[in-house]
């Protein structure tokens, strides 16, 4: 076979491959007419006539291609694009110009992507729809989280009443014998400027003497420093319990994540439930050394709140509540041990589910260490438990330092 035959062959053959092909394809003519169009650009030619009722063949495609399509194509050697058509029809179109020898050669190829196009929309529809939810759930997520938060002060709230009551009361009192107090030193003071004034101040000498011992007044001047002091402390107790209070129930919605002091959020929470526990556990602390840990503080707060008030009533009569914290590499742990019943190795599992209680009920909504597994999980830590019953169980808490940088 000579090399004309050759390529008489081959120009044949691969007429024959573009002719079938199932891709619409055109080849141009140098005078910008077609030169081929197969059996596929007539045919998606045909749906877009019947679309529009626009007469034409083939050369009908041209249409669809924006006229900005052979500028970039003889500028970059090809161009490519989705072109929504007035039929309705989404086209896939390829526009080549060849460069160096093959100069002035142009073709274009066209695919129905309608199909293709619609189930990428439809797509696009059920992830935006995804993403409302998902906004949505987690707006629910905070309301539930916010919300058991709240029922966890009001399940304390007759304790945290008593005790800001008790420093109150005895303020109160304290400010009652300061009243009594100033009413003697005042007549003191003004026995001592009645005497003053006389024209003989020492004859009222034994007189002042005899008062001062009725009024008691070397008593009070013992007393007063103590009794000032007593109430200033009142005062700070009540102002920590508030403040406490006001940390704890702080909401943090979209708050970025800050470093905080661990121990200080874990004797904050201790501060307010600490009615609860000191009838019926001696606390014992045993803290190292850890670094601000970054997190929401009031979150975790909330995880210490839960883990304290399950072990004040894991234990019956008396018991031990032993609190530690250290750190371990890159992480920071905080645990709560106690003495209490223990927890059944066949419940151990399921103590994280949703609303799983072992509580009599009224004493627990089975959402307090579930919330918990929640916060913990999101702030990238875990925890973990270890229980025997009869012997106590131990929560321990496990935070990184520093949240991943792909934290979002």
């Amino acid at each position: 076979m000579t090399e004309d035959e050759l390529l008489d062959y081959w120009g044949s053959q691969m007429l024959w491959v573009v002719g079938v092909s199932p891709r619409a394809m055109l080849l141009l003519a140098p005078d910008g007419g077609i030169a081929f169009a197969n059996a596929a650009a007539h045919e998606l030619a045909g749906r877009l006539r019947a679309g529009d009722g626009a007469p034409g063949g083939a050369e009908r495609l041209f249409d669809i291609v924006p006229e900005e399509a052979w500028a970039a194509a003889e500028r970059d050697g090809k161009w490519s694009s989705d072109v929504h058509t007035l039929s309705g029809l989404v086209v896939e179109v390829d526009v080549h110009c060849g460069e160096g020898e093959h100069a002035g050669r142009r073709f274009a190829r066209f695919s129905d992507v309608s199909a293709r196009s619609e189930r990428e929309r439809e797509l696009q529809r059920r992830h935006d729809e995804l993403e409302r939810t998902l906004k949505r759930l987690a707006g629910t997520q905070e309301q539930l989280l916010q919300s058991e938060k709240m029922a966890s002060i009001g399940q304390l709230a007759a304790g945290v009443a008593h005790e800001i009551n008790n420093p109150i009361g005895y303020v109160h009192s304290n400010i009652g014998t300061l009243r009594e107090y100033m009413a003697a030193l005042f007549a003191m003071l003004e026995a001592y400027g009645t005497a003053l004034a006389s024209p003989d101040p020492a004859a009222h000498r034994d007189e002042l003497r005899a008062q001062r011992q009725r009024l008691d007044i070397d008593f009070i001047l013992g007393d007063l420093p103590q009794l000032l002091d007593e109430s200033r402390e009142g005062i700070e107790r009540v102002t920590r319990i508030v403040q406490d209070l006001k940390e704890f129930s702080h909401v943090g919605r979209n708050e970025t994540m800050r470093p905080a002091d661990l121990v200080k959020g874990l004797e904050s929470t201790l501060n307010i439930v600490w009615n609860d526990l000191k009838y019926k556990a001696k606390v014992e602390k045993f803290y190292g050394e850890i670094p601000a840990v970054e997190c929401h503080a009031s979150e975790i707060n909330q995880v210490f709140m839960n883990l304290l008030i399950n072990a004040g009533q894991a234990i019956a009569e008396r018991g031990v509540i032993t609190l530690a914290c250290g750190r371990e590499g890159d992480e920071a742990w905080v645990s709560i041990a106690d003495t209490g019943c223990g927890i059944p190795e066949d419940t151990l599992g399921r103590i994280f589910d949703p609303f799983y209680t072992t509580k009599p009920i009224g004493r627990g909504t089975g959402l307090g260490l579930a919330i918990s597994y929640r916060i913990i999980e999101k702030h990238h830590g875990r925890i973990e438990v270890e229980s025997q019953v009869g012997q106590g169980t131990t929560f321990r808490v496990v935070l990184p330092v520093r949240q991943p940088a792909d934290a979002a």
